[in-house]
């Protein structure tokens, strides 16, 4: 044994007994996969075999000692690409895709978050690379300088090959469809690892990017007849009651539900918004308002509540799909009503294609960074603080043409949630996560902050002829937090509790309309933008939406999960198990009423991405009047604008 060990295919079977061992802790360590039968525990323990025979096999082929070398880098690799998952899965509970790599311009900011993400425990993940190394100078004197004979290398390739073959059957017998329907990315990992489902994820991005090429006309007929189908006629107490009103459109980042009416240390952490909760007449609060984004998060916030589209199942479409056609909110309220359509953001104007995008939505100004002073005490964490960025909005606000419509995006409250001493004016929780105890902080700081900004509204004469719209935008806390977020909430945090904390405040007020109070319809952020168009008196049934207006009686009260999962009123589907809402307990037997909403979810979720992926509302006239969007006809960023209003001055001058 000592002298096989001391050749080249010893060496490499240590390098694979190690990469094997390696993965399977941190499967088991790091990622919460759901696993919950011996099929998916053995499973989980046998996938990474398939991996390491194809990937390090190829080292064999190398000439004499080089394949030693080879395997080091390999592993390296291999070691690099599940190392970067752990970290991105500690925020984002998912796995990195090939459109999020895509992505890497918007890695840039997020310096502070990867710090505070990588933990000590994470150097042990490189000791196999180290014992490598070592055992490489002591071990490669004995090899032979001649390439190994080419019959075992390809036999190594071909066991790794019945091994995945293996792998997948037992996969598809447990859970069939499997790579059919792969919204949840959970799933692929748990059953096929890591290193296999970014091959698939590859195989599916490239047929994914011949999908548009592919669309034709007749693809959009399918979309519209079910949107035309799940269409809920307006609220006559609503319809039109905002017609010619501002509308401001507020964005909490990171926020969650559950911090409204929260008490830390016998304090109220948001005192603002629970006075609108609960005390002002004038709004009305959706407590059972949930997020409904993936990958993208504000991103994908940003396009479902202008849409009325899902955002992918993999990477951002203001990324991967900046240049399709949209028929978004902006552009419909400025064709219909004549309004004018901002956005104020203090980050610069590339960060997630931005300055892209928006011109596809019909997005006519973005007050970016380069409105605001952005000195070192102005900013921290991602940008600009919610104190200065609100007060420097002001006469950017009070100087649009009315009635406008300006989202106002907020950036202090998001994670590592960083806040300077003197700015926090309530200690932080006592859980022992960094993260989570600083949540409570930097959700006070945006309370305060908003608290300013709605006084100042008041003063400018600008909140009476306003509708004030306000909505968390994802999750701040992450299912990785569970043992500090049980604390927070003194249960456990099962399956069906997290998707409960996926609620988020949707908080409205329309002049002249009395608030309902707390209005307990479940609904989520796809339901916002036909919300606002009855309220503004425009239909929204001559639009693609797969939301539908709140409060309308006909309201579709299910809620999907981009992954599949879903919430309604009385049940709710979590990673394939259903759950009676009321008990907290598994639902053993699905009624056919349930196993008919999930097909339901499944066929709007695969309908919404046939939209992005194929362009399909290029073929797609919503009515006579309708004008698509040009691109060309907008200029973002303070240089860029007045040099483009320069040229047009020198134009009419001559």
């Amino acid at each position: 044994m000592k002298k096989f060990l001391s050749t080249k295919m010893g060496f490499f079977a240590i390098t694979l007994a190690l990469f094997w061992i390696k993965t399977y802790i941190i499967y088991s360590v790091e990622f919460d996969l759901g696993v919950s039968n011996g099929m998916q525990q053995f499973l989980l323990f046998f996938n990474p075999l398939s991996s390491g025979l194809i990937f390090l096999g190829l080292a064999l082929f190398a000439k004499g000692r080089r394949a030693g070398v080879w395997l080091i880098v390999i592993d390296s690799i291999l070691t690099f690409v599940l190392y970067a998952n752990v970290i991105f899965y500690r925020f984002n509970s998912d796995f990195i895709t090939i459109p999020t790599l895509l992505q890497t311009g918007n890695f840039g900011s997020l310096g502070g978050s990867i710090v505070d993400l990588a933990m000590v425990h994470d150097l042990f993940y490189a000791v196999d690379l180290i014992f490598l190394i070592v055992l490489f100078v002591k071990v490669k004197a004995n090899w032979s300088v001649t390439r190994m004979k080419i019959r075992k290398p390809f036999l190594v390739l071909i066991a790794g090959v019945i091994a995945f073959t293996v792998n997948l059957g037992l996969a598809e017998a447990d859970r069939p469809q499997l790579l059919e329907r792969t919204f949840d990315r959970n799933y692929v990992v748990k059953y096929l690892g890591a290193y296999n489902f970014l091959i698939h994820d590859a195989i599916e991005s490239a047929k994914t990017s011949t999908r548009r090429v592919l669309a034709d006309s007749s693809d959009i007929t399918k979309v519209e007849n079910y949107t035309k189908n799940k269409y809920a006629e307006p609220n006559a107490e609503f319809f039109g009651k905002g017609k010619g009103k501002n509308v401001i459109k507020i964005h909490l980042e990171s926020f969650q539900s559950f911090l409204i009416d929260y008490e830390l240390h016998g304090e109220e952490v948001t005192p603002f918004l629970n006075s609108l909760v609960n005390e002002d007449k004038d709004y009305t609060y959706f407590d059972n308002f949930f997020h409904q984004t993936e990958q993208g998060k504000t991103a994908d916030a940003e396009l479902i509540m202008d849409t009325s589209l899902y955002g992918l199942p993999q990477g951002a479409a203001f990324v991967t799909k900046g240049n399709n056609t949209y028929q978004a909110l902006p552009a419909i309220m400025h064709q219909q009503q004549d309004y004018t359509t901002a956005v104020f953001h203090g980050d610069y104007k590339s960060f997630w294609n931005r300055d892209e995008i928006y011109k596809q939505l019909g997005i006519d100004e973005f007050y970016d960074a380069s409105y605001y002073d952005m000195s070192d005490d102005n900013i921290i964490n991602y940008g600009l603080k919610d104190k200065p960025f609100f007060e420097e909005s002001m006469p950017l606000l009070e100087d649009m043409d009315q009635p406008f419509y300006a989202h106002m995006m907020t950036l202090t409250h998001h994670h590592p949630y960083l806040i300077d001493e003197d700015e926090a004016s309530i200690d932080p929780a006592e859980t022992g996560d960094g993260s989570v105890d600083r949540y409570f902080q930097t959700a006070r700081y945006m309370d305060e902050a908003l608290e300013q900004f709605i006084n100042d509204l008041k003063e400018s004469g600008l909140y009476d002829d306003s509708i004030i719209m306000l909505y968390g935008d994802h999750y701040g806390i992450s299912d990785n937090h569970n043992r500090a977020m049980s604390e927070i909430m003194d249960e456990e945090i099962t399956p069906l509790k997290n998707a409960e904390l996926q609620r988020v405040p949707f908080i409205i007020r329309v002049p002249g309309v009395e608030g309902q109070g707390t209005n307990h319809e479940y609904a989520g952020q796809m339901d916002v933008m036909p919300t606002l168009l009855h309220i503004l008196g425009i239909d929204a049934q001559d639009y693609i939406q797969f939301g539908t207006d709140m409060f309308s009686k006909d309201h579709k009260d299910f809620v999907p999960f981009r992954n599949g999962s879903f919430m309604t009123p009385e049940y709710s589907l979590v990673n394939d198990v259903f759950y009676d809402n009321e008990t907290k307990e598994k639902i053993e037997e699905p009624t056919e009423e349930m196993l008919k909403q999930k097909e339901e979810v499944l066929q709007e979720l695969e309908l919404s991405d046939e939209v992005l992926y194929g362009d399909l509302l290029r073929f797609y006239t919503p009515n006579k009047d309708w004008k698509p969007v040009d691109k060309n006809d907008y200029f973002y960023g303070k240089q860029e604008n007045e040099e483009h209003e320069q040229e047009e001055q020198d134009q009419q001058d001559k």
